[in-house]
This record gives C-alpha cells, structure tokens and sequence, in this order.
C-alpha cells in the first residue's frame, strides 16, 4: 500500500522528534518517498542533515527561502504528497492548525495543502489533558484530521500518563490506513466497546465479562477498509486497534459523554457492553464490613447509549447498529431490542456460558435488519468484523 507513494512529513520540536528519523527509515523500506520539513523548535532535537540522509531528500525549513520558492514554491509543496504527516504534533503546532496560523513554513503548508493530514500528537501528560488541548483536538477533528495516539507511558520529563507519542509501527498502520483506497475512504465511524465499570465505592465496581475484542475486532476491520474511526472503549481486556482514535472511558455516563463529543459520523457501532444500572448512592469511600449488617445499594439506571444515538434528530449517523448479548431467546429478544431502540441493525448473539462467547474468540450471530434475521455460522471474532464492515461499507459507502 505504501509502495510509491508520497508523504510530506512536519517534523515538530519535541523529544519524540527522534522517532521521526527512524519513521522515515521504515516509510523508505516500504518504498515510500518522503519528503522532510523541519520545525525551527525540531531542530533542537534532530539535525536537517540526519533527514535528509534518512530520505535521500532536500529537507525544507523556511517559508522565506527564497531558492526554496523558486524550485518549489510552498504551495506547490503543500500538494505534491498524498498524506501530510506531523510527528510530533505538540501542543503549539495542534494549537496553530486549529486556529488557523500560518507564521512558518510548517503552519502555513498545513493550511494550504488540499490533502489529509494525519497528527501523531506528543507532550506531557498536563498539557495533552489540559482543556485548551482538548479544544483544538476536537476542532482539528472536526476538520478532518486524522490523529493517531498518543499512548500511556513513561515520559521524558519524569511523567507517566497519556501523551506519550504512538510507537512508529502504530503511525506507519495509521498512514497506511490513511492511504487505503478501500470503500470506506473518507468516511468516519464510531465505535464502542468494552464493558463498563460502575462504582460501588473507590476500590469495587459492578462489571460483566465483555473482553472488548469483538468491538476491538470491528473497528481494526473498519480501518483496514479506510474508514475513520474513533474508538470509545472501556477497561476491556485487549488493547485498541492501531490506526484510530481511542477514547477510554470507565463508566456508562463517561461513555455516553464521549460518543456525544465524537466528531460527526456516517455509521456507528455500538458493540460495548454497557452496564444497564449503576450504584446511585456509591460510596465516596470504602465500604467497610463493620458487623453493622449487609450495605445498602440503591441502583438507578444507566443512560441508553444506543437508544439516544438511534433517537437524535438531527446528526444522526445513516448507519446505527447495535449489538445484543441474549442468554435466551435470542432473535425475539434481540428484534424487540431493534424495535425499541430505533437502531438500523442489531447483532445478536448468545452469550450462554456454554457457547464460550463472552470473552472468548469465536463468535455465532445474527443480523437482525428490516430484511430479518440473517444467521451467520460460528467464526473468529476478526472473521465476523470483517464480515460485518464490509455489510457496513455497502450500505453507507
């Protein structure tokens, strides 16, 4: 996918700038032409000769280069490639894309390039949490671009939280994804997946035994036929796919808040396991066993993600597919719960002990639309998310 095609890479100015010399390293062995353009604050940290050495290309650093505009003006420069890609995007570049600056020659590239971008964001744990980066975040993406990680880690300032840059394999999947001509190009889905934790106190919560890999399973299938896709996800057992957008949430209510944050979408998937109740009067300390007799929860119901999403009046995704996890009865259950909810589609399976489905590899389903129910045989979790995004793509692409 990556043979012969051309990235514009924006090198920006922090520590994880080293990571950039060994991304153009292996963009380079898959046959991709790279073409540098090195931040003044990024050459603090990686020198213009080792990427240029590394691409075999003249590196470009000044919007006023007067040879420079005359070989190639940045206008020019700005469309020649088929991704424009930022790594590191820190926190100013984020913030000038997202207000429209164009005071340098990587800014005013990024505003003048009629391409996608994809943004590799990287900074300390404050600053990627702080609400002004959170701002810009949603703006960019509700521009268009792209954005892989950042991950949770270790970090040079002595930190640990997210904001850790994505590892290169994770930003050479995102470009590839970026770059895909699949049927689902340009399109944005949503994913959710997981279960939910509820607390009971700070130290329990209600939960069930959803691994999250089916949800997990989708969005990689979805990505992998171009799709966009932002992946809302809780404490689930696998780790997100590469090549999107994760969002992690613990509750129902911190899930629901971050599908309704999402940027717009053409479809979406609600395959978590939500916590249909949560525990009302949650202790704000632990719940101790003091002899004083048995604590006294109060439940209150949880709000109806898919319901919500099926409902809206306006923004609603043309594509709403839900999931439903029977023990019993599983086509009548599941053809009520599409009824009642308003969604397009439903995948119903049966997660009876049994089948070894919850938490297991191997799904059996059915797909429940306004043509009835379709069964489909017993596969591997990846085969049925494979399946079920190419079903998507027909019906939204």
């Amino acid at each position: 996918m990556l043979a012969d095609r051309h990235i514009l890479l924006i090198v920006g100015g922090g520590i994880a700038a080293f990571k950039a010399l060994d991304l153009v390293r292996r963009l380079r062995e898959r046959g991709c032409r790279v073409t540098p353009v090195l931040t003044r604050a990024g050459t603090e940290f990686v020198t213009p000769l080792s990427l240029s050495a590394l691409s075999a290309a003249k590196v470009y650093q000044d919007l006023f280069d007067l040879t420079d505009e005359a070989e190639m003006g940045h206008i020019e420069l700005s469309r020649a490639a088929d991704l424009v890609v930022v790594v590191p995007a820190t926190a100013d570049l984020m913030a000038k894309m997202a207000g429209g600056h164009a005071d340098d020659l990587a800014s005013t590239l990024l505003m003048a390039t009629d391409k996608r971008v994809l943004i590799a964001p990287a900074m300390n744990v404050r600053m990627w949490e702080h609400a002004a980066t959170q701002r810009n975040l949603a703006t960019l993406q509700s521009d268009g671009v792209l954005v892989v990680g950042p991950t949770e880690g270790d970090m040079a300032c002595g930190e640990y939280g997210p904001g850790r840059m994505a590892e290169v394999p994770e930003i050479i999947d995102a470009i590839d994804a970026a770059l895909s001509d699949g049927p689902l190009k340009g399109k944005h889905v949503l994913v959710t997946s997981g279960p939910t934790h509820e607390p009971i106190d700070p130290v329990r919560y209600i939960a069930n035994r959803s691994s999250g890999a089916q949800g997990t399973a989708i969005a990689r299938a979805l990505a992998g036929l171009g799709a966009q896709v932002t992946f809302v996800t809780g404490p689930a057992d696998v780790p997100p796919p590469q090549g999107v957008r994760a969002i992690r949430v613990q509750t129902a209510q911190e899930m629901l808040e971050a599908v309704q944050n999402a940027p717009a979408a053409d479809a979406a998937v609600f395959a978590a396991a939500v916590a249909d109740w949560r525990v009302a009067n949650a202790g704000a300390s632990k719940i101790k066993k003091d002899g004083s007799g048995l604590p006294k929860l109060e439940f209150a119901e949880n709000p109806d993600i898919l319901a919500t999403v099926s409902q809206m009046t306006t923004g609603r995704p043309k594509l709403v597919v839900g999931f439903a996890a029977e023990t019993n009865d599983v086509v009548a259950n599941a053809t009520a719960k599409r009824q009642r909810k308003g969604c397009d589609w439903i995948v119903a399976n049966d997660v009876s002990p049994a089948t070894g489905i919850m938490g297991g590899s191997e799904n059996a389903v059915t797909l429940i639309t306004d043509a009835g129910a379709e069964d489909w045989p017993r596969l591997s979790k990846d085969a049925v998310a494979v399946a079920l995004a190419k079903r998507i793509a027909e019906a939204i692409a």
